[in-house]
């Protein structure tokens, strides 16, 4: 079970929320009066919508899971109308810091890749638009009708402000089930496993040099013949990993390429429709 599936099942699920993505985060600046301690959690930011109410309610949620645990912690929750401003930072290129605007509060969040905080956004401005067309769209009755050449009527002051997009791509603010999103998480799913190929590698490196004789110490030669059959198994152990990581990393670049080229086809087929 993956981590978006694992925190439905145990945070959304329960409240009769259906998650429509979740993505590791982290804080690109650090708020006053936080020590600097090492962090011991991990950090996510889900959107979810309702599944028991109409117009579906839409909200961002902090997540955290503690390390030496698998379960998930609830912390804090919005909703969409308390969402003031998305900021993509970078309206040219693929980024993955960002910025969420509420109430009274504001965070600067750094996603674990570009691809995550673009799928996030693309997402939650789809989310946005569904929702303040279902609030504020339709009218409720035949006689509110606009009519034409008739003047626009002027919002109430204490009507609520819909989310603002800042700094975003033009490609983000499309249609959520778009190509973008299949290139998206392909780019995610790869570079989560050449992630997570590379922290094997680095841990069996570790264990490798945590066999390794003191110099301080002298070992009897049963000892030292075994510590050299232990770091001969460990060496082509890691020689093995090499070689798997470089085969991984053709395969990710021939996924990517694959990819791009589904999502260019899938275009122009799209542009023929039309």
């Amino acid at each position: 079970m993956n981590i978006q599936s694992a925190i439905s099942r145990e945070i959304f699920v329960p409240r009769d929320e259906k998650l429509l993505v979740a993505i590791e985060v982290r804080r690109r600046a650090k708020r006053k009066g936080l020590s600097f301690r090492k962090k011991d959690y991990l950090t996510f930011l889900c959107l979810s919508v309702t599944t028991n109410s109409r117009p579906a309610q839409v909200f961002i949620t902090k997540v955290k899971r503690y390390q030496g645990t698998r379960q998930f912690a609830k912390r804090s929750q919005w909703s969409v109308e308390q969402l003031r401003q998305v900021n993509g930072i970078n309206p040219d290129k693929d980024t993955p810091e960002f910025d969420l605007v509420f109430d009274r509060n504001s965070d600067q969040w750094v996603a674990s890749s570009a691809a995550e905080k673009c799928m996030f956004v693309q997402v939650l401005h789809h989310a946005c638009q569904n929702y303040w067309e279902a609030k504020l769209g339709n009218p409720s009755s035949p006689g509110e009708q606009k009519i034409p050449g008739a003047p626009e009527s002027k919002k109430s002051p204490g009507a609520p402000c819909q989310t603002n997009f800042v700094n975003c791509q033009k490609k983000l603010m499309g249609d959520a089930c778009s190509v973008n999103m299949v290139i998206y998480r392909c780019k995610i799913f790869l570079n989560r496993m050449k992630n997570s190929m590379t922290a094997n590698q680095g841990r069996l490196q570790r264990e490798a040099a945590a066999v390794k004789p003191s110099r301080r110490s002298s070992p009897s030669p049963p000892a030292v013949k075994k510590m050299g059959n232990v770091m001969r198994r460990a060496s082509q152990v890691l020689s093995e990993r090499g070689e798997r990581l470089v085969r991984a990393d053709e395969k990710t670049s021939h996924f990517f390429h694959g990819a791009k080229q589904f999502a260019e086809a899938a275009q122009k087929l799209a542009l023929q429709q039309i």
